[in-house]
């Protein structure tokens, strides 16, 4: 199983904060979130990360990782 989390505005969007996939069924971030997200598409400047590490959509994932998603930190 792959561990999909989402965190703050992406989490309330969604209504859930995780989701675990068959790994089988995902190859990369990208398909993870859509699949956790059910085809929703991914919001601009989201970023990713699998097992703490900032990943790009196109970064494979395996059984056992954590993919989590999130908005980027706003500040002034």
């Amino acid at each position: 199983m792959i561990t999909v989390r989402f965190f703050a505005s992406l989490r309330e969007q969604l209504g859930t904060a995780e989701r675990r996939l068959p790994a089988a069924e995902v190859r990369t971030v990208a398909e993870a979130w859509q699949q956790a997200a059910g085809g929703m598409p991914l919001p601009d400047n989201t970023l990713a990360a699998v097992n703490q590490e900032y990943a790009d959509p196109d970064t494979p994932v395996r059984e056992g990782d954590e993919v989590a998603f999130f908005p980027p930190v706003t500040g002034g």
